[in-house]
């Protein structure tokens, strides 16, 4: 596994970390015991970040209850991350963010749910937020208390993630961006001003929520809610196939080699020096994904990706 700085943290981060919103049912139903068994896949695979967020979960909160559980004796070894902000979104029953102290609230309950005494990262989880003082305040007393070590935003955009480090004063430490072989956008504006700026970058959706395991096609139908929209006659479906068209040219392009550990590699062979952070559904799939850590991506490899 390769190890690297984590933007200007100072931390010593894996190229790959566990995403968990996959092990909190929502993406179809998983025990307890399966979901702490990928967590300590992972770790043992070399990874030491975890990302988690209040939301993830149904019930909400159950990745990060499931996650503080399978870490239970190496907590100290490890780095966290979790996100507030989107508790009760998808349920129409969110709460309002009004004060900073609801902001600390919820960060006390992110770190009760993980059995911690403190979070590494403590992310806004609304991206498109236009004032985001009410968070950044809470935060900055949730730091001084010694409850988080660094926070930072989950932006929508430039434009977000700009207002978000400018109004905490240049003490936005990490960005999560939704950044893969599928959505390349990133590297027009959002990867740049996280190097410029010292800023440490998570990427979710690395393998584009399965869409770059290669195992899809234009018949698959999904049962979980979270892609149902992507079905026949759905919303998402002309986004779907064109998705599917692309994952083939690129399946095309690199021959052989595997798609997944292809789509890993390429979002760390970025120079802002990114952690990758894909989900898991078993064992077998932490693992794989741990392995594809081992190193970046060649120029030649890159190269003979179609743009």
């Amino acid at each position: 596994m390769l190890i690297r700085k984590f933007g200007s943290t100072g931390w010593d981060v894996s190229v790959m970390g566990l995403g968990t919103w996959n092990i909190g049912n929502q993406w179809g139903e998983m025990d307890d015991a399966t979901a702490e068994a990928i967590v300590r896949a992972a770790y043992d695979g070399g990874m030491n970040l975890f990302d988690a967020a209040e939301s993830y979960g149904e019930p909400q909160g159950l990745s990060e209850m499931r996650l503080g559980r399978a870490l239970k004796g190496i907590r100290d070894n490890v780095y966290i991350v979790s996100k507030v902000g989107h508790w009760g979104a998808r349920t129409g029953q969110g709460i309002p963010k009004t004060t900073k102290d609801l902001i600390r609230g919820c960060g006390h309950a992110c770190a009760g749910r993980l059995r911690t005494d403190y979070i590494d990262v403590l992310l806004c989880h609304d991206g498109g937020i236009e004032d985001p003082s009410i968070y950044i305040a809470g935060f900055e007393d949730l730091k001084d208390e010694g409850f988080i070590r660094a926070y930072g935003i989950s932006p929508g955009g430039l434009d977000a993630l700009k207002r978000f480090h400018e109004m905490s004063g240049g003490k936005c430490a990490v960005a999560e961006l939704d950044y893969s072989l599928l959505n390349r956008d990133p590297e027009q504006d959002l990867l740049p001003y996280c190097q410029e700026n010292g800023i440490g970058v998570l990427v979710r959706g690395p393998v584009a929520m399965g869409l770059l395991s290669g195992t899809r096609s234009s018949t698959t139908s999904f049962s979980d809610p979270v892609r149902a929209g992507w079905n026949a006659g759905g919303p998402n479906r002309p986004e779907f196939e064109e998705k599917i068209t692309r994952v083939e040219e690129i399946k095309a392009a690199i021959g052989g080699a595997d798609l997944v550990t292809t789509a890993l590699r390429y979002v760390i062979s970025h120079p802002v020096n990114a952690v990758a952070i894909p989900g898991a559904t078993s064992t077998k799939q932490a693992a794989h994904n741990a392995a594809a850590g081992e190193r970046a991506l060649t120029a030649e490899e890159l190269a003979a990706l179609p743009a």
